[in-house]
């Protein structure tokens, strides 16, 4: 049988994302709860992404619901699952946050349109700040404030993802940035779907860049002193994510026919710095 972790480390180190990268520094037992967090998001979202037939996708999110369940009361298939299983005893991982997780992925299957930024933010709060206050258990707090912190950076992250994906979550007929800003700066749909560049976009793009970084320094300004050390992954995480946005903003928001990205090597170059330099 596959060892539940070894499989966890394997589907983080072939994602690429940015946030294998935040938590290579970590000492060994938070790095496995950590990456074992990560590869059941990789695995739910993977469900939203990959599956065609919505009625399929529905009934593999319901598969992983009963999963989590089995986590805390019984004994779970799935190698990510048994994972969990490890490490939600040690670290006191709520049944309900790993739940709500599926929640998010279960909206992406609902709805392709978010009205307002209040409706976003629930959807931001689910498929993020959740994974965000997970994650500051494993990485260890004294200070609830921390957990204020956690909340405002997943919102933060969310949105990053949001500004860097338009193209191609419009290219699976998905639009998370809200319909009354997009009329506000008077950019419809279609433009967006169609893939068309204007003035009146980049404006938009340029307020939703400033709306993530004001939740960045939202969260920072919320970090008690005394939790900074522990919370260094989230802190790796965001200086990766602010960086990226920076690339974005200096491209002059090419991001419907393109996906910005950092290289490998600069993003362990930035997660050094930030790891010893704090």
């Amino acid at each position: 049988m596959t060892d539940p972790h070894a499989y966890c480390q394997e589907k983080a180190a072939t994602s690429g994302s940015s946030f294998y990268y935040s938590f290579m520094f970590l000492p060994p037992e938070r790095r496995q709860a950590i990456t074992a967090l990560y590869a059941f998001c990789r695995e739910v979202d993977d469900v939203v992404d990959e599956c065609q037939d919505m009625q399929i996708a529905h009934t593999k999110l319901d598969w992983w619901r009963n999963q989590i369940n089995q986590v805390f009361t019984g004994t779970p298939q799935h190698p990510v699952a048994l994972a969990l299983k490890d490490i939600s005893t040690r670290f006191s991982l709520p049944r309900e946050q790993l739940l709500e997780i599926i929640d998010g992925m279960q909206m992406d299957l609902q709805q392709t349109r978010y009205l307002d930024w209040k409706a976003l933010n629930l959807y931001c709060y689910r498929v993020a700040s959740v994974v965000g206050l997970l994650s500051a258990e494993i990485f260890g707090y004294t200070n609830r404030q921390t957990l204020k912190y956690a909340h405002d950076l997943g919102l933060a992250f969310q949105l990053t993802n949001i500004i860097r994906d338009v193209g191609e979550d419009a290219r699976r007929g998905r639009i998370y940035l809200p319909v009354d800003e997009l009329q506000r700066f008077k950019v419809p749909a279609k433009q967006i779907l169609e893939g068309e560049y204007s003035d009146n976009f980049r404006e938009l793009m340029a307020f939703q860049t400033q709306r993530a970084r004001q939740l960045y320094d939202q969260a920072f300004a919320q970090l008690p002193p005394e939790d900074k050390k522990t919370q260094r992954p989230g802190l790796i995480m965001a200086a990766i994510y602010r960086t990226l946005l920076d690339e974005i903003e200096a491209d002059g928001f090419q991001v419907l026919d393109r996906r910005t990205s950092l290289t490998p090597v600069r993003k362990i170059w930035i997660a050094g710095k930030t790891w010893f330099l704090g």
